[in-house]
């Protein structure tokens, strides 16, 4: 039985396959079992910001497995210490944050909002609508889709969505007074790239000082400079109250972490929240590596040359080009889904979103000038072979 079959027969039905499957990753290309090379421009989900097996971090998980491959935060470590001070030091201001290292995007907001919740004595959270923060319990609840929450509405914490840009409306929530977080992707990459207008992020910042509300931004997918900034706060020159962190943090180690303003750091107390594997030693060794990685060979500046490339190179062949840095939706004057069918036999791997019109694009911040090329020729010639369709 060859892998995808092995899979399919062993593996729960819940993921919506592409029809390969993939052995080796070097920088911007990975290679299925048959030796066919792809133009890698999705990243595993928004993961490989340093491109596939970048070497800072496979030297460093490397040595870290050498010398101990684990233990609990029970014990003190040194590469944790390492990480949480690189971390910390790159987090808005550069001061006054503490850290909490967990495994997945999930996890972290799931943290976040404990955090919040706890900090302020309430319970209920506003999010945004199309927003999208995980699917375990706590976080599930602040994802939007319908079709994710409705099989457990009746165990999921309190959230209220409002539309995304409207204050008036997150206003009106948080004068009932109950409110713990307002909950805030910068990017609404799943939706279709939708950028938060940095108006609606300093009017939330201000409600929320207001009515003693935490603001959290889940940078899951904008943080760790895909953007052009470590942080999107930066961006709109507003300082939130938590960070969470995942996807590119690990550089392709599964590892997330919230970064927690001093105010709400204040209110934890010993035992308020555990993880057995967050901040395991492996997970901590990536995280230094690739942070060193990030500032070392300024690759933040890098994300926004490689957006700029492709709005000059891309927008001409009709594509909208939206998002920020290396986090792009290219909205079409088509359906999105047929483009990335012929954009994959082509050798390059995208995504979709829930706007049926947009692809979304998430290249590493180590791409070339030439893979960037690579990407806005093969895009224009799969738009000239597939025409507008007149129902579009």
């Amino acid at each position: 039985m060859n892998t995808i079959d092995l899979e399919n027969a062993l593996e729960i039905p819940t993921y919506s396959k592409m029809p390969m499957a993939l052995v080796r990753g070097e920088g911007s290309y990975v290679w299925d079992e048959s030796g066919n090379r792809y133009l890698d421009f999705y990243g595993g989900h928004c993961v490989a910001l340093l491109g596939h097996c970048p070497p800072r971090v496979v030297k460093a998980v490397q040595e870290q497995a050498e010398k101990l491959l684990f233990y609990s935060n029970v014990a003190h470590s040194p590469v944790r210490a390492e990480a949480a001070q690189k971390l910390t030091a790159l987090a808005p201001d550069g001061e006054d944050w503490s850290v909490f290292f967990a495994n997945s995007g999930s996890e972290a907001n799931e943290t976040a909002l404990k955090l919040a919740r706890t900090s302020t004595g309430r319970s209920r959270v506003v999010a945004m609508q199309e927003g999208f923060h995980g699917r375990t319990i706590g976080s599930l609840a602040t994802t939007y889709k319908a079709s994710y929450r409705e099989p457990y509405l009746d165990i999921l914490p309190d959230t209220t969505f409002v539309p995304l840009g409207d204050a008036s409306a997150v206003a009106e929530e948080l004068s009932a007074g109950d409110v713990a977080a307002v909950i805030l992707e910068p990017i609404q990459s799943i939706a279709g790239m939708r950028m938060a207008e940095t108006g609606f992020v300093q009017e939330l910042r201000a409600l929320c000082d207001a009515h003693d509300t935490c603001l959290l931004f889940d940078e899951v997918q904008t943080g760790v400079g895909r953007t052009g900034t470590f942080s999107m706060s930066d961006h709109f020159g507003v300082r939130p109250d938590l960070i969470s962190l995942a996807k590119s943090l690990g550089a392709g180690v599964p590892v997330s972490a919230v970064l927690v303003a001093d105010a709400v750091a204040q209110t934890v107390e010993p035992g308020d929240q555990g993880s057995t594997f967050g901040g395991g030693m492996l997970a901590m060794a990536a995280v230094s590596a690739a942070l060193d990685t990030l500032v070392d060979d300024d690759l933040m500046e890098r994300a926004t040359e490689i957006h700029t490339q492709i709005q000059e190179q891309v927008g001409p062949h009709g594509a909208e080009v939206r998002g920020k840095g290396c986090l792009i939706g290219l909205r079409l004057d088509r359906p999105a889904a047929p483009v990335k069918s012929a954009l994959l036999e082509h050798g390059v791997l995208v995504g979709t979103s829930a706007d049926p019109h947009v692809l979304r694009i998430m290249p590493p911040l180590t791409s070339t000038d030439e893979d960037v090329a690579l990407f806005a020729e093969t895009f224009a010639e799969v738009m000239k072979q597939d025409p507008v369709p007149q129902n579009s």
